[in-house]
């Protein structure tokens, strides 16, 4: 056990990373650790660094963190697992300790997970990042990610999945943009787009089970939806409905426009029908509108 608040380990973590408001610095999303990244880690931890060489692990107690660059990951316990970059290198035949040269391969954070960057927060109260699959999960209560435009909460997991530039958020999704645009279900998938030399951005998001999109004037429900973050627009369908006060609409396809408040309820995808003619269009639906009238607030004549 190493003693004292801080320690500067020479860990070579790599980035774990989440797509809402990730940073242009590489095109990097949170940046704790990225393969290739030769930056020394800061390791900080109230009770202790321990380094059990046997295992190859490094373990840090007692309101932990661990700091590279703009990007500071938060627990009750960090743990870093390593291996050898040599691997002719033999280990030793009675401990099994690695000599010479080593990585990092995984880092695991246990108890009031906290990941910050300049730009976005997130919390859980486990997480797990695999370097080799720059795959980051993370479980537990009260999970959320937090940037200056946007919430997104879930119950199961939040998932970064570095390679394919996807998020993802499972079990009782919910995006939510400036407190007004809503966008709900049982898992949301977020595509990223990494521009050269320019911030990366999601520019769709993907949602399955239960959607729900909320406007300031609408509540749209459906199966599943497709959010165009560029154009503002979802497009839902299977037994949609839109509902404004006591006024509903109903159908299998809808498009909300959450720039300008417009819901649309539609009998057909958009753009099936120009292929209505090779048959390869989705058919027609039924349209159906429940109307209240307002009242006047005079009394009804007997």
């Amino acid at each position: 056990m190493i003693g004292g608040r801080s320690l500067v380990l020479l860990l070579l973590l790599g980035a774990i990373a989440f797509p809402l408001g990730a940073s242009s610095a590489g095109a990097q999303g949170l940046g704790v650790a990225a393969p290739g990244d030769r930056r020394p880690l800061d390791i900080q931890a109230d009770k202790g660094i321990e380094w059990r060489q046997n295992d190859n692990v490094y373990i840090a107690r007692g309101n932990a963190s661990a700091a590279r660059g703009n990007a500071t990951l938060y627990a009750d316990t960090l743990v870093a697992h390593y291996r050898s970059t040599s691997p002719d290198r033999p280990r030793n035949a009675d401990t099994g300790a690695i000599s010479g040269p080593t990585e990092v391969y995984r880092v695991e954070a246990d108890g009031n997970v906290r990941l910050v960057n300049e730009t976005q927060t997130v919390y859980g109260s486990h997480a797990v990042y695999d370097i080799d699959s720059a795959t980051a999960v993370f479980t537990g209560a009260n999970l959320k990610l937090v940037t200056p435009r946007d919430t997104v909460t879930a119950r199961d997991s939040l998932e970064w999945y570095d390679n394919k530039n996807l998020g993802v958020a499972r079990g009782d999704a919910l995006a939510v943009r400036e407190d007004a645009k809503r966008l709900a279900g049982d898992v949301l998938v977020a595509l990223v787009l990494r521009p050269p030399n320019e911030p990366a951005r999601i520019t769709r998001i993907d949602a399955q089970g239960h959607v729900t999109v909320t406007t300031l004037a609408d509540i749209a429900q459906g199966a599943s939806g497709v959010y165009n973050v560029d154009t503002g627009i979802a497009t839902l369908k299977g037994g949609v409905t839109i509902t404004r006060g006591e006024n509903q609409l109903r159908g299998q396809y809808a498009v909300v426009d959450l720039n300008n408040n417009v819901s649309r309820i539609l009998s057909e995808l958009p753009g099936d029908a120009a292929s209505s003619a090779n048959g390869t269009a989705s058919p027609r639906t039924p349209v159906h509108g429940l109307v209240v009238p307002r009242s006047s607030g005079k009394p009804t004549p007997p």
